[in-house]
């Protein structure tokens, strides 16, 4: 019976520790690449990232329109047509016969604007406004610490992660430069802010006379400034004990560029929902913001301007602006009643009988301060003359000061005596 020879078992070619070694080289292979090229490779030009992100944006800008028109559709096919409402008496009082219905279409007849041969306003006046405006704001930010503390207490709020210390804020500044507009026209447009026709140059009456349409202003804007803010923080690494390592960060965000194309447009006030009137604006999808940030990781062997991180940044505050102020979204603003009020009043007779009431309070308290000057050195006077006698020994060759009663007294004079010199 012929034994089974076992076959010979094939020998290891790398032993374990060239096998280990192997493997850390392939891990710090790994960590260098992954370093040099996702942390310290080149971002992509600013041309390039601006051309992409409008694309992105104008993609989501039509998707919305094409959901809106189909929902449109849809609805209307659905919808049949119900019979006239019994409308109620209204007053006839100042009321000769029964004005037309006020739309976009006569409020452009009556103002002599035409959309499709208006030329485009310059908005110089405009400009000269928001300049004086937003330098006010400047000035009292300089004197006022309640920016800071406002921005303070929204970096610091409940959204703050564990792993994150106190942020504190490092530098602030609101630039020199002002905002320009320019290319203002206006657009008729829908309730959903959709124009009429194209562009809104041929609008359909029959469009113009629905409910909710309106007129909306359009106007470019460009601003060339600095407007930094600047911040420093720590990195608390809790793991795996908590404080096990803290990480200084500091990161400073500069916004240096933008253009863009405002939309505003007023939404009157509705009596039976009691809302007041309203001015919408939002921003095109066509805008352009550029930032400058720069980064700084450590202390002692501190990492400066890491690539990856300053795109991380601006692609999360490009996302802020984006679902907050472009289309299809839209910030509202309540609007005061514009209605004359009398406690709203000023300049007149009542502007000078209040320059006369500062005037008259600015002397009474002069007059109020010279008494307490006043009061003041009596007091002071008094206390040093009663410290002075204080001080003085009662002897013989003390001398009090001279009153009228004892003029000619002698100190050491017999008891009843007198000196009368008088005639």
């Amino acid at each position: 019976m012929a034994q089974d020879v076992c076959p010979a078992r094939p020998e290891p070619t790398l032993s374990f520790t060239q096998g280990l070694i192997l493997g850390q080289l392939s891990m710090v292979l790994l960590i260098a690449a992954f370093i040099k090229f996702f942390i310290f490779g080149d971002p992509p030009s600013p041309e390039v990232t601006a051309s992409l992100r409008a694309t992105e944006r104008r993609s989501r800008t039509l998707a919305h329109k094409k959901s809106l028109l189909s929902l449109r559709t849809s609805s209307a096919q659905q919808t049949s047509p119900k019979q006239p409402g019994l409308s109620k008496k209204k007053s006839s009082i100042l009321r000769t016969s029964n004005p037309p219905a006020l739309t976009i279409g006569s409020i452009l007849n009556k103002t002599y604007y035409r959309v499709d041969s208006h030329q485009p306003e310059s908005l110089d006046w405009f400009n000269v406004l928001v300049a004086q405006t937003i330098a006010q704001f400047r000035s009292d930010a300089q004197h006022d610490d309640a920016i800071l503390t406002s921005l303070t207490k929204a970096l610091n709020g409940t959204s703050r992660p564990d792993f994150v210390d106190e942020i504190r804020v490092t530098e602030l500044s609101l630039g020199e430069d002002f905002p320009i507009f320019s290319n203002c026209r206006i657009i008729p447009v829908d309730e959903d802010g959709l124009s009429f026709g194209s562009g809104g140059k041929n609008i359909d009456a029959n469009m113009a006379m629905r409910e909710g349409a309106r007129l909306q202003a359009r106007m470019d804007v460009d601003l060339s400034d600095t407007i930094t803010l600047a911040v420093e923080t720590k990195l608390l690494l809790n793991y795996p004990k908590r404080l096990s390592a803290v990480l200084p960060v500091a990161l400073a965000v500069s916004v240096v560029r933008f253009s863009g194309t405002l939309s505003i447009s007023f939404i009157p006030s509705n009596p039976s929902e009691n809302t007041p009137t309203k001015m919408a604006f939002t921003f095109l999808d066509d805008y352009r913001l550029d930032f400058s940030i720069r980064s700084l990781l450590g202390s002692r062997s501190s990492l400066q301007d890491i690539p990856k991180i300053a795109q991380l940044v601006e692609s999360r505050l490009h996302r802020w602006f984006d679902e907050r102020a472009v289309e299809p979204r839209f910030q509202e603003i309540a609007l005061p009643s514009l209605w004359p009020r009398k406690r709203n009043t000023r300049g007149g007779d009542e502007a000078i009988a209040e320059v006369e009431l500062r005037s008259m309070g600015k002397a009474k308290g002069v007059d109020m301060a010279k008494e307490v000057r006043e009061e003041a050195r009596k007091e002071v006077e008094a206390e040093t003359d009663a410290r002075t006698e204080r001080a003085l020994p009662d002897t013989l060759r003390y001398r009090r000061r001279p009153r009228a009663e004892d003029a000619f007294s002698m100190p050491g004079s017999m008891p009843g005596m007198s000196l009368d010199v008088s005639t």
